[in-house]
């Protein structure tokens, strides 16, 4: 129960700092936040935990948890760093992927597809973050697999805003079909070009997400 609070929390929390209702550099005060929803201080510490691997608040020692929102140029910055991991991890699993997660990826696009036809970005979001996962891990290699883990829970609230975007999720759930389609033929190149481009956000996708989050705030 403490766990499902604890989510529903974080969930929460990442609406509202997206939405613009704390700024860059304000203080959650844990006090307070526990009034607000209700809760003891060992869920609403989890929740921020949570917030925490995800970059959005920062712990400083002796001082509290404050807000921690990237600029636009740092936001940049980590979709370039995150595209070219995704695109690594695509071309290890070009050549190393197994029948079974490849059965895996299908069995996640099924579900989002679901959730396209029904308008529910949450549930494709679910198994967006499912099925990239599957790629890390069967890329082979640990080192690059926790990598792209860490940054893709850094950058999930930013993400999961995109997949808002009028239009965004089709076009995206397309872009899952060229990815396995590209791996099941074991094509590297290939397959690391198509993750590289379905996760980068330059151009008009960048200025998608900027004013989405505009929007939300």
């Amino acid at each position: 129960m403490n766990q499902r609070r604890a989510d529903s929390i974080a969930s929460e929390l990442e609406e509202s700092i997206l939405r613009g209702d704390y700024k860059d550099g304000d203080r959650l005060d844990e006090t307070k936040l526990s009034v607000e929803f209700g809760v003891s201080r060992t869920p609403l510490r989890e929740a921020l935990q949570k917030l925490t691997l995800s970059g959005l608040i920062e712990h400083i020692p002796r001082r509290g948890v404050f807000v921690r929102q990237p600029g636009p140029v740092e936001l940049m910055e980590l979709f370039e760093m995150m595209a070219e991991l995704e695109a690594s991890c695509g071309r290890f699993a070009a050549t190393r992927i197994s029948e079974a997660a490849l059965d895996e990826l299908r069995e996640a696009n099924t579900v989002c597809q679901k959730a396209v036809e029904n308008n529910e970005p949450d549930e494709y979001f679910k198994n967006n973050e499912r099925f990239h996962r599957i790629i890390y891990r069967e890329s082979g290699n640990r080192v690059l697999e926790q990598e792209a883990a860490r940054l893709h829970q850094r950058l999930r609230p930013y993400r999961r805003v995109q997949l808002q975007v009028r239009g965004r999720l089709p076009e995206s759930m397309n872009e899952h079909e060229q990815i396995v389609k590209v791996l099941s033929d074991g094509r590297p190149e290939q397959a690391a070009n198509a993750l590289r481009d379905h996760v980068a956000v330059q151009g008009d996708k960048f200025y998608h997400l900027l004013v989405n989050l505009k929007e939300t705030g």
